[in-house]
């Protein structure tokens, strides 16, 4: 199975321009935002990750609705986490 997990952009990186750090669940990552480049992202935006790619921009209310869906699958979703809280760049 395929996840795209919400994502809040917290901040673009300086010396890459189609890199941001996002927060995925108190977890923050670099994500390639380039393929978003049209979508005029700031901070604060939500976008849907996959595999270190932000795939498309979402609202808020998207993104609780993903999170909510996520945490209904329990353990698998747990896991995910954790796999997450292993390259959290702080």
């Amino acid at each position: 199975m395929c996840l795209g997990i919400p994502g809040e952009l917290v901040e673009f990186v300086q010396e890459h321009e189609d890199l941001a750090v996002v927060d995925v669940s108190g977890v923050r990552r670099r994500v390639n935002v380039g393929l978003l480049a049209d979508e005029g992202l700031r901070p604060g935006d939500w976008v849907l990750v996959h595999v270190g790619f932000a795939l498309s921009k979402i609202s808020e209310r998207e993104a609780q609705a993903v999170f909510d869906y996520l945490q209904g699958l329990g353990q698998p979703y747990a896991d995910e986490l954790d796999a997450l809280r292993g390259s959290d760049i702080g």
